[in-house]
């Protein structure tokens, strides 16, 4: 781990969550098996962010699949970043694309594709997709398996 500490900031070290998405910090370490396509996966099951008009609470199941191509995400900027959202007022939609992008910008990854399940508010569940396009070939690629939202019935 010695040979990152020149560039990381938050592993390792003890770090406040930023108090906003565009404050927070993502940093990336080098893909030790570049040129080997696997998919990575992050799922955060317990995402929060604040509705823009209301200020009320949403939660959401996120999954974040990706192929890297140099750079993998360091885990901890990740988490960080995603818990930033907390206190953070927007939609649905842009939340989820907002976080791909992101990411994208920051990896270059070869393929990287983002789940919003988003659970319910006024009665209405509004689940968010987005990809960077096909995914690579002879790259497996799991299902989600996050169930969609059923209610009671």
């Amino acid at each position: 781990m010695s040979h990152y500490t020149d560039t990381l900031t938050q592993l390792g070290n003890a770090t406040s969550l930023p108090r906003s998405p565009e404050e927070a910090v993502l940093e990336r370490v080098p893909n030790p098996q570049a040129g080997t396509a696997f998919v990575v996966r992050f799922t955060q099951p317990e995402f929060t962010s604040l509705c823009p008009l209301t200020g009320q609470p949403d939660f959401a199941h996120l999954v974040i699949d990706y192929v890297p191509g140099d750079w993998l995400v360091e885990s901890k900027s990740l988490k960080l970043f995603l818990g930033s959202f907390r206190n953070h007022g927007a939609f649905h939609e842009d939340c989820t694309v907002g976080i791909a992008k992101r990411l994208v910008e920051l990896l270059d990854p070869a393929w990287l594709r983002i789940g919003g399940y988003w659970y319910p508010r006024g009665g209405m569940p509004i689940d968010v997709f987005w990809q960077t396009g096909a995914a690579p070939a002879g790259v497996w690629v799991p299902d989600q398996g996050v169930a969609p939202y059923r209610g009671r019935g």
